[in-house]
């Protein structure tokens, strides 16, 4: 999925061809993942859809005394098939339920020549990290054309890491850093919206979804702060969509995401080199700062059964120079996303959606990133990310 930090860049092909936007203009059942509110102005449909993305990781050391300058490939694992599904059901009265099931995130590494090998690491090297949420949904329209919806948001997440066993002398538990095999936790949170109708032409939204309170990791107790702590972070964001002459539609979105108020993600690795071991309590992390995400893109609806859409979506950069030597693992550093997409609807209710995504090649190059007592110097990482989704919906029943 194309990345904002490690969330997905909007949810559902409908709203990923438009730059990832859908707070204020809901297409499809999945928009209730973005915005509950949704539910009660998207009828009865089920829409269920599939992704193929492709990452291109790689990260480089340079100046470094350990070892000669290098490049190394982290896409080992090269394609990633990402399925999604979601319902919407008008219960009357201005009410609505749904449910989403869809990736929220995640991060995969694959570096068949080990990065850290010079360092004394052994084997390939890499994490998987993978983020599911199952979100129902209930919404009411508490005046002509405002509503309000609330998400119950169920997260699966699995880790694995490998290949990075020389930081187990650097952890509290070195015995759960590295090559632990899969390891699962559960959590939860919420999310709340409001969509309002504001006039003909105009179209606000507004979401807020708290952190989500998962379990710890406990093969991996000893690599991430507070024992194996790892929460998906709060995030909020409002939206706008004006709807023009002839069939076109203009949206903007802007979404914050609190990756530093998770300990495991956005404290800074600096502090294990300056002695607080791995896996202690508020302990090093990957130093991610929050990521502010700006969306715009344009929908027009050609012909009754025919629309297409392109946007572009741009996010802050969560990894600073000073931090890199760990983000080997976790390159999170895409910044812009090109989408296109289109629909085509038969009168029998069918709807079938594609969309395409460009997100060039970022690169964060170190600074005073490699510690002295590792042989100073400096690690680059870069990230590229091309992705292609295709969706089948059903339109049925009456409002």
């Amino acid at each position: 999925m194309a990345t904002d930090g490690y969330f997905s860049n909007g949810i559902g092909p409908q709203a990923k061809g438009i730059g990832g936007a859908a707070i204020a203009y809901p297409k499809d059942s999945l928009a209730i993942a973005s915005n509950p509110a949704s539910a009660t102005v998207l009828g009865n449909r089920v829409d269920i859809g599939v992704e193929w993305f492709r990452p291109d990781r790689e990260a480089s050391i340079n100046g470094n005394l350990a070892g000669p300058d290098q490049t190394f490939d982290g896409s080992g694992k090269e394609d990633f098939f990402i399925p999604e599904i979601g319902y919407v059901q008008q219960i009357g009265n201005g009410l609505a339920v749904g449910i989403a099931v869809y990736g929220n995130g995640g991060m995969n590494t694959t570096y068949e020549q080990n990065p850290y090998a010079r360092f004394g690491a052994t084997g390939e090297a890499g994490v998987n990290f993978e983020q599911l949420f199952v979100s129902p949904v209930i919404a009411y329209e508490v005046a002509p054309g405002h509503s309000i919806g609330v998400s119950f948001n169920l997260a699966y997440q699995r880790f694995n890491a490998k290949g990075i066993g020389l930081f187990a002398g650097f952890s509290q538990d070195p015995a759960h850093v590295s090559n632990q095999g899969n390891d699962d936790a559960f959590g939860y949170g919420f999310r709340i919206g409001y969509l309002g109708q504001i006039t003909p032409w105009l179209t606000v939204g507004a979401t807020y979804q708290s952190k989500t309170w998962a379990e710890e990791f406990d093969k991996y107790a000893g690599l991430f702060a507070d024992q194996g702590d790892f929460d998906a972070p709060a995030n909020y964001g409002v939206g706008v969509a004006f709807h023009a002459p002839h069939g076109v539609d203009l949206v903007g979105e802007i979404q914050q995401i609190e990756y530093s108020d998770v300990s495991a993600v956005g404290n800074s690795v600096n502090s294990l080199f300056a002695g607080k071991p791995l896996g202690s309590s508020d302990g090093p992390g990957f130093g991610w700062d929050d990521v502010t995400v700006f969306r715009l893109g344009a929908n027009y609806q050609i012909t009754p059964e025919w629309q297409i859409r392109g946007g572009w979506a741009y996010a802050t950069q969560p990894v600073q120079e000073g931090e890199t030597f760990f983000n080997i693992l976790a390159p999170g550093v895409v910044q812009h996303h090109f989408t296109l997409g289109a629909t085509w609807s038969a009168p029998s209710g069918l709807e079938v959606s594609a969309y395409g995504l460009y997100a060039p090649k970022t690169t964060v190059e170190g600074e005073n990133s490699i510690p002295a007592s590792f042989g100073g110097g400096n690690a680059d990482v870069s990230l590229s990310e091309v992705a292609f989704g295709l969706q089948v919906g059903w339109k049925f029943g009456a409002r």
